[in-house]
């Protein structure tokens, strides 16, 4: 699903107007009716419902939604927020369209007391939509304000107002426990500074030209399951286990082997022929009773990783987890960067190594991929102020490495080194536990050595891995999840991608 800018929705909204051939106020009438459906089907005609609208078309879409509702036996009051903003067209007919309702209509011209807005069940906010370009003053401020204080369920029509779609926010701006926004979802609506404001959303269709949208230039895409299950390698008959690479894992530490059982083991889950896993001394019992299905390679060393003899048979090598940071580490890492010509994923402590010994980067072979979660990220690129600059710097790091740098966390990004981007929809809350990283490591390091393109194996595990958080979660609960539940569910994750 493409992600596109405020300026290309209004591109599209034209285009669509045109070339279906559609008039403006037809389409918000299908926009309205479609916001309806969704809401009909969670809040029933028992409960009342406020609508503050603006002027321009959001505006106009909530006085639509207001009419419709009342037809639907809904008991509505609208409130008009009438300042700098102009009427538009579209707002102006669905105002005369309410004429002969019994909906009771209040307009705002200056600063409310916050009572304002007291009394309804649901408060629906419609003052601005996508196009805003600044922040809002005045009385649309203290409406904002107010729509905030404000104990009512508050849902947002297309976006909620005050937000930037395209840049960072910084004015007042509504605090929503809900956004239906219309056809595609906007690119704040992926960062986590943005929850606060749209809380959970939804997508609905409302028509517009689909060619027109594969068509726009755009670098921001959501991951759905349909994009997905097309990249799945199908397995032949006469398949056997070298037809599925040969994986390396570098994992574990003493008092950190769990790391490399949880990767070891999401990486069997994950399809591939073969497993090597390299541990020292110390993880030798551990290993072999935990995996029995890994092979072993042993460090020299009886605590942490120093060296390895050769990566040349492996097809894909994970690096990582439970690593540690000693100075032979350091070492060794280094040497399998130079060495190893193959992708590889860097996670945990490798990346953390590399953020202390910035020189190693420009070691990292292409076709990498790098697993940080936020403060990893950020000990390799520095900080950032706005979400928006951090994407940037993700963009950024993938070019210098030509490779894929995928961001943990909700809707993690997955940024290859055209720039282009990946949110994964996938995942929630309850695979906020450790050892959940480990997994991913895993899953990606198996599919890479299966033969899969980096780009394709960051897609498919990243999406893979938070369908098995959400497949638990729907058992278990999301409170009590720990990392080996992943591993359970990935079978289960492969069927519903079969």
């Amino acid at each position: 699903m493409k992600i596109i800018t405020a300026q290309q929705t209004k591109a599209l909204d034209a285009h669509t107007i045109a070339h279906e051939p559609i008039a403006s106020i037809d389409l918000m009438e299908r926009a309205c009716r479609a916001f309806v459906t969704w809401f009909t089907q969670r809040f029933d005609n028992s409960h009342t419902v406020g609508i503050v609208c603006g002027t321009g078309n959001n505006g106009g879409d909530g006085l639509g939604i207001a009419r419709l509702l009342q037809g639907w036996n809904y008991a509505v009051t609208v409130w008009i927020v009438r300042g700098s903003v102009a009427e538009s067209n579209d707002f102006k007919t669905n105002l005369e369209r309410l004429k002969n309702t019994r909906i009771k209509i209040l307009e705002i011209t200056e600063a409310p007391e916050c009572s304002v807005f007291a009394g309804s069940d649901v408060l629906l906010d419609a003052v601005f939509g996508s196009g805003l370009s600044r922040p809002p003053e005045g009385v649309y401020e203290r409406v904002i304000t107010c729509i905030n204080a404000t104990a009512t369920r508050r849902i947002a029509v297309d976006i909620p107002s005050g937000l930037m779609a395209d840049q960072p926010t910084t004015g007042a701006c509504v605090e929503a426990h809900a956004t239906v926004t219309f056809q595609l979802p906007k690119l704040s609506f992926l960062f986590p500074s943005s929850h606060r404001f749209v809380g959970d959303w939804a997508v609905v269709d409302i028509g517009l030209n689909k060619n027109f949208i594969r068509e726009l230039p755009g670098d921001h895409f959501l991951l759905q399951q349909k994009d997905v299950r097309k990249q799945v390698k199908k397995r032949s008959t006469f398949d056997h286990k070298g037809t599925y690479g040969h994986a390396l894992l570098v994992a574990g530490a003493r008092g950190k082997m769990g790391a490399a059982v949880l990767s070891s083991r999401a990486a069997l889950r994950s399809g591939v022929g073969l497993l090597t896993v390299h541990v020292p001394q110390t993880g030798v019992d551990i290993l072999q009773t935990a995996v029995p299905e890994a092979m072993l390679s042993i460090d020299a060393h009886s605590d942490f990783y120093t060296a390895l003899e050769t990566a040349d048979r492996f097809t894909a090598v994970g690096i990582g987890p439970g690593l540690g940071k000693s100075p032979e580490t350091v070492k060794a890492l280094k040497k399998l960067l130079e060495n190893f010509q193959h992708p590889m994923v860097l996670d945990a402590d490798s990346l953390n190594i590399l953020a202390e010994n910035r020189e190693l980067l420009h070691l990292v072979p292409p076709g990498c991929i790098l697993t940080p979660h936020p403060k990893e990220f950020e000990r390799i690129v520095g900080s950032w102020q706005t979400d928006f600059e951090r994407l940037q710097k993700q963009k950024q790091l993938a070019a210098q490495l030509n490779g894929v740098v995928v961001l943990k966390g909700a809707y993690s990004s997955i940024v290859g080194p055209d720039g282009k981007v990946y949110f994964n929809p996938t995942g929630n809350p309850g695979m906020a536990t450790g050892g959940s990283g480990d997994v991913l490591t895993g899953i990606l390091t198996g599919l890479l050595a299966q033969g899969y393109a980096t780009l394709a194996a960051a897609q498919v595990g990243v999406y893979l891995h938070g369908l098995t958080g959400d497949l638990a979660a729907g058992e278990k609960g999301m409170n009590s999840l720990i990392a080996s539940d992943l591993i359970d569910f990935l079978p289960e994750a492969y069927r519903r991608l079969g």
